[in-house]
């Protein structure tokens, strides 16, 4: 077995652990990132790309912020339609701030290509990734690579592994507190070079349900439509996609839906979830490891953001001049972040799916709260507020 000691081992190269990596090495703080997945792989996940100030801000802070300005969509505003009318959100007018429209696969090569020069570690294909230890001042990771076992010596675990991860199971079941809504339906997703059908976001609950018009740039589409979790993707050709995807736009987008060939198509579930465990000892969680939100309000990357921003910040502390209090504050702070979060995208989501048991009652209380909504600028204000993402 190989061994090495490091100051802070980071599991996990999504964007939590990649932005946590580089905010520890500008500070001179040894680390390294453990990765289950190839290079390749991680380089090609395809997921959203619509990012707060606070991502934005931490890009620009570490200097790894070319590719955002030059590809980076500036949006000032997006919309919410009941089928028939755009009820637009104008959120620089309403807040003064606005959202980038940035693929997060572009955001991760970046930010792997920013690793050597700045002497930020990833070790990719770790396999069997097992943390020992966590609650002692001693803990240590154990991976496999290529045959060889490796263990890390550090002083704190960042478990940035997402939601299948080994890091929140790293934690005893007793000390865990976790809360969790499974929504009874996905999102059928499409992926296509072609032009969007509206220069804003839309999202829509006419009276053939959900759907969402979004995109990754000009020239690149990404559609949404609501489906039963008995769906099958086998069971939507693309034409047949493509066929809803116009009648439930067409009334509604600025151009028309374009066709073209799908670059990528999936069914995603929707889900709620909270660990509020998010320190055990000198493991830390952060991101995907420790929540999820339903992508009603692209709140997933920006969560993660916040929580590394925290996270970052307390580590330095320590590291700078021994103080621990930060790091005893990290969990309540993220914590409260993230439940606002979680509260804008569930309520998103209620008020623009159809669930399967609501019946007229409630599909007119949706028209009444989009009615009031239209008109009333204070209610725009606090989806405003809370879309471009609330303060650190």
């Amino acid at each position: 077995m190989t061994q090495r000691k490091t100051q802070v081992a980071i599991i996990g190269s999504g964007p939590a652990g990649l932005l946590l990596g580089h905010l520890l090495r500008a500070e001179g703080i040894d680390c390294v990132i453990i990765e289950r997945q190839a290079r390749d792989y991680v380089e090609s996940r395809i997921r959203a790309g619509v990012l707060e100030t606070v991502t934005t801000d931490l890009l620009k802070r570490l200097g790894i912020d070319a590719g955002l300005n030059e590809q980076g969509m500036m949006e000032e505003g997006f919309n919410l339609a009941d089928g028939e009318r755009l009820i637009r959100i104008d959120i620089t007018k309403l807040t003064g701030k606005h959202v980038v429209v940035y693929g997060q696969t572009e955001l991760t090569r970046d930010l792997i290509a920013a690793a050597p020069e700045r002497g930020l570690d990833i070790v990719f294909e770790a396999k069997d990734a097992a943390i020992h230890d966590a609650d002692s001042d001693a803990p240590y990771v154990t991976y496999a690579k290529n045959g060889v076992s490796h263990r890390i010596d550090c002083a704190f675990i960042a478990g940035c592994d997402g939601f299948h991860g080994p890091s929140r199971k790293a934690i005893p079941a007793g000390k865990a507190r976790e809360f969790e809504r499974e929504y009874p339906f996905g999102w059928l997703g499409i992926l296509a070079d072609v032009p969007p059908c509206h220069p804003e976001l839309i999202y829509s609950n006419g009276d053939r349900g959900f759907a969402l018009a979004s995109m990754r740039s000009p020239t690149r589409s990404r559609y949404y439509i609501q489906v039963p979790l008995s769906e099958r993707l086998e069971d939507w050709p693309e034409d047949r996609l493509w066929d809803e995807l116009e009648l439930r736009f067409a009334p509604l987008a600025a151009g028309t839906v374009t066709r073209g060939p799908a670059l990528e198509m999936s069914i995603a579930p929707l889900r709620s979830y909270v660990f509020e465990t998010m320190r055990h000892g000198r493991l830390f969680l952060a991101g995907d490891a420790a929540h999820i939100v339903p992508p009603t309000g692209a709140k997933g990357l920006n969560l993660a953001a916040s929580d590394v921003a925290y996270l970052s910040d307390a580590l330095i502390a320590y590291f700078g001049n021994g103080d621990e209090h930060p790091l005893e504050a990290y969990e309540r702070k993220a914590l409260a972040r993230i439940w606002k979060a979680e509260r804008f995208s569930w309520s998103l989501t209620k008020l623009m799916h159809r669930f399967p048991e609501d019946g007229a009652f409630e599909r007119r209380m949706q028209k009444a709260e989009l009615d009031y909504l239209a008109g009333s600028q204070a209610m725009q204000t606090a989806v405003a507020e809370n879309y471009v993402g609330l303060p650190l």
